[in-house]
């Protein structure tokens, strides 16, 4: 069962969760939900409010639904549903359910679908969108070496506005 926390009292490693077990990002579209997996990304302060930040690229299925929608959820699995968050990186959502491929049961908060089999969720209210800009790049090798095909992300800056932990 969930528990609301303060994002305050969150004891967690963002930066493990994010590089080594990855999270779910997740938006909705007018049928249901579409996951996709995230490893680039952040929570901090800005504003004077808890954000959450992902980048997302523009072919992305779920980038679409993110530019439809106000809310989106971070939820990050147990280590040992790895094989989860493998498959939403792995697979469209324009080609599979991903939802049900994966065995995940969907529950809402703030109109932002996330899983029952999480351990952590962030839901989060847009606040700010911008694409990443090759002539703002100060360490011009990045671009190269991450965007050879000109496919920029676009970053989410998201007011965390609950926080749901296990």
């Amino acid at each position: 069962m969930f528990q609301t926390r303060d994002p305050k009292d969150l004891s967690v490693n963002f930066f493990s969760l994010l590089s080594d077990r990855w999270g779910l990002v997740t938006a909705a579209d007018g049928k249901g939900c579409n996951p996709m997996t995230v490893s680039w990304g952040g929570v901090g302060v800005l504003w004077n409010k808890p954000v959450a930040t992902v980048y997302l690229r523009p072919q992305r299925y779920t980038y679409g639904l993110m530019e439809q929608n106000e809310f989106y959820s971070l939820s990050f699995l147990p280590a040992d549903r790895h094989d989860v968050v493998a498959l939403c990186g792995s697979k469209s959502g324009r080609d599979t359910d991903k939802t049900a491929a994966c065995g995940l049961t969907v529950c809402r908060d703030q109109s932002a679908p996330y899983f029952a089999e999480a351990e952590l969720v962030l839901i989060c209210r847009k606040l700010y969108a911008q694409d990443l800009k090759p002539e703002c790049f100060v360490e011009k090798a990045l671009d190269g070496k991450n965007y050879p095909n000109h496919d920029y992300h676009r970053m989410y800056i998201g007011e965390i506005v609950s926080v749901l932990q296990k």
